[in-house]
This record gives structure tokens, sequence and C-alpha cells, in this order.
């Protein structure tokens, strides 16, 4: 299996393999903070009601997904890619870096890993990468919920050290109110300097 194999929204998917990983990320697009990426195995016979998108959940619906996830998961971890590592890798490659980092910190080896996206991992030799897969795979999901939910709570833990630009309600995300506070405020340590936004308020 060639490490970039990626199954399009279209294609139908094979069987899940007992023992695969699940990883998605959270954090690509915002302005501020780190990218996170999850990996989980689950029990093959596990169901999970509710689990979908983390993007199409409520905060509480999340938070209680997540809780149940770390209970019945064969093991799971996060890995963190810092603001300064996306400006100086981009945000492609801090991102699987942040995976890379998941992957590592598993403590079972996964039989494969099942990516969100396009792009599979080529550090993992058996990979593949699914279009929608946070809507298609369970593992996956799951990924997807333990990513958001862990980086929210930093985003909220960020609002403390750096008032003012309202962290807690947006996490990083370009929101006009974001936007605002970055003019009147200028970045703070957060904030990706390699994007467009920030990089035009830098001296």
């Amino acid at each position: 299996m060639r490490p970039d194999f990626c199954y399009r929204a279209q294609d139908s998917l094979p069987e899940f393999p007992a023992g695969a990983c699940g990883v998605d990320e959270a954090g690509r697009g915002p302005l501020a903070g780190p990218v996170l990426a999850a990996a989980v195995i689950l029990p093959i016979e596990v169901e999970l009601k509710g689990l979908k998108d983390s993007k199409l959940l409520s905060p509480p619906q999340r938070i209680r997904l997540a809780t149940e996830i770390r209970a019945v998961a064969l093991t799971w971890a996060i890995g963190e890619a810092s603001a300064a590592e996306i400006d100086a890798l981009n945000i492609l490659q801090a991102t699987l870096l942040a995976m890379q980092r998941a992957l590592a910190g598993l403590t079972q080896a996964p039989t494969e890993v099942w990516v969100d996206g396009l792009h599979a991992p080529s550090f993992f030799r058996l990979s593949r990468a699914v279009v929608k897969g946070d809507q298609r795979v369970t593992s996956i999901s799951a990924a997807s919920i333990l990513a958001k939910t862990v980086r929210d709570a930093h985003m909220i833990h960020m609002a403390d050290l750096y008032p003012g630009y309202g962290f807690e309600r947006h996490k990083g995300y370009a929101s006009a109110a974001h936007r605002a506070a970055l003019q009147r405020q200028g970045p703070c340590p957060e904030h990706r300097r390699s994007f467009a936004p920030v990089r035009a308020l830098l001296p």
C-alpha cells in the first residue's frame, strides 16, 4: 500500500481493520494557537452514540463524547505543533508533525493509520487518507473530537495568559472580534506570524 493512498469522497471504503488508528487534527485555520492532532485506537466492536465530525457538535456534546472516547479507547494520544513551529515549517508540515507526535504517544502500535483529508503520513508505512473521514470512519471521528476538545481547552487557558483577544470565544479563528483585537493590541506570542492577517501587522 502506498503511503499516500487516498479515498475520495465518492469512493467506497474497505472494512476498518482491528487495531487500526484514526487520526485527525484541529486548528489548521486559526490565526493563533497550536495545531493539534489526536490518534485513537478503539475496540472494533465499540459503539458511540452521536459520534460525528466534531465541528457539527455543540461544545457540551463534544466534551461528553470525549470523556466516553477516552474511557473505551484501547489507547489514545495528542500531538501538538506550536505557532512558532507552524511559522517555521508551514501549516501542512506542522500538522503532519503533530500527527507524528500523536502516533508516537500511543501505548499500542497501530496496524494501520487512517487519516482525515487528502494526505496520509509518509512516516507510517500502512496509512490511508480518507476525504471526509471525520464523518465516515468512527475512529477518525473520535480523533476529531479529542483534538478539538483539547485544543479548545488550551485556547481558553491562553485567554487567561493573553487577555483582550477573546481566545476563549473564537479559539484563535479569524472572527471580526479577533481581527479587531489584533488591530488594537497587535499580535501576542501565540499568533502565527506567517498567516497574512497577522503578518500585515508586524513592524
